[in-house]
């Protein structure tokens, strides 16, 4: 019988105390038996025992407690900012609602035709990222549209 998430959440969260404070030699006892209940792999499982409910001292005012199981996703800055997006819009209709597979080898020759005839007004750092844009990032970009026009 295997154990739930939720059941391998609390065992680890009981185990973890016991594991911390034990000596060497128990440490690796103890690990042995959380490897045989849970299925992890052994070094996965001495990382969560050693680092489980850790306090890390941030300043001397603030403590945070680890929680191992907790995801954190870094927020990344985004390359392709609005304006970036208003622009390949305009071009995406001028052209016919045309795929990103076809629209992004065509960005290099287009964008200065349609600059020039002043279809597109353009700065220089957006035109810059317009150029360098891939296929798959114009229909990530241009999904919800679309969806407006299907």
């Amino acid at each position: 019988m295997r154990l739930t998430l939720k059941e391998k959440k609390k065992l680890t969260k009981i185990v973890s105390e016991r594991y911390q404070k034990a000596s060497k030699k128990q440490k690796g006892i103890i690990l042995d038996e959380f490897v045989a209940l849970t299925g992890y792999d052994r070094c996965y499982t001495s990382y969560l025992l050693r680092n489980h409910g850790r306090k890390v001292r941030v300043n001397c005012n603030t403590v945070m407690i680890a929680d191992v199981n907790k995801k954190y996703r870094r927020q990344r800055h985004r390359i392709y900012d609005h304006k970036v997006f208003i622009v390949l819009k305009r071009i995406w209709e001028i052209m016919d609602l045309i795929c990103g597979k076809r629209l992004a080898p065509m960005m290099g020759e287009l964008l200065p035709i349609l600059r020039k005839y002043r279809e597109v007004k353009v700065d220089v750092p957006t035109a810059r990222k317009l150029l360098k844009i891939s296929a798959s990032t114009i229909d990530r970009l241009l999904q919800q549209e679309k969806k407006r026009y299907i």
